[in-house]
């Protein structure tokens, strides 16, 4: 696959499921509580492309056929138009904490989440969208895959929330209901619509602020 560009994400514009009596409402979680101490700043807060990687994920979402999306914050309170925000007071303690603080927010009218992360960028709502149109199609907890390997987004339908809830422990969120209930698990093919590249250093932000901008 070439190199990624926002063309991703402008792709997925103008495709957000529109909700009616008989569509499932699919919420959107993105886990952003954290302080980002390699990078001396949360990376919520930080910018790729011109965009605070916090209203990134909130597109992206969105885009992707999310409503009503929630942001789950931390180490920086931060507002974002078309987001809800969830503060975890217990951010520090890892991952695991903010998903089952998201988990605990949503309202009984939601039958799906899609779950994301604030700091992989390259994610893209047609991505989204596919597990969306998944879950529409009948799975009950799809993984999008690179090369072969689940990594992020992840979408769960409402029946496996305690499950994810219970196993959400550390630094870790989805990761150990995939592997103990894999054969639960739809998996579906991301490669040419998205990556899971995340940021954890300063040469992270700088590589992904690369491919992230917009070629002419």
């Amino acid at each position: 696959m070439g190199p990624p560009t926002d063309a991703w994400h402008h792709r997925g514009m103008n495709t957000t499921r529109a909700q009616s009596p008989d569509r499932s409402v699919i919420a959107g979680l993105l886990l952003a509580a954290g302080q980002g101490s390699r990078l001396g700043v949360p990376k919520a807060l930080l910018e790729v492309a011109g965009e605070r990687l916090v209203d990134r994920g909130v597109r992206t979402l969105r885009e992707g056929g999310c409503d009503p999306v929630y942001v789950v914050t931390g180490a920086a309170e931060v507002a974002v138009d078309g987001a809800s925000g969830v503060h975890n007071p217990d951010w520090d303690s890892g991952m695991g904490s903010s998903l089952r603080a998201g988990l605990d927010v949503l309202s009984e009218e939601v039958e799906a989440v899609v779950i994301a992360l604030t700091d992989q960028p390259l994610v893209s709502p047609p991505a989204v969208r596919r597990l969306v149109d998944a879950f529409d199609g009948g799975a009950r907890a799809v993984v999008a895959t690179y090369a072969g390997n689940p990594r992020n987004p992840v979408l769960l339908a409402r029946e496996h929330w305690p499950s994810v809830h219970a196993l959400a422990e550390g630094d870790v969120g989805a990761r150990p209901f995939l592997r103990a209930y894999s054969h639960l698990v739809t998996e579906i093919p991301c490669d040419d619509v998205a990556r899971p590249d995340d940021i954890d250093t300063p040469e992270d932000l700088a590589r992904l602020r690369e491919l992230c901008e917009p070629r002419q």
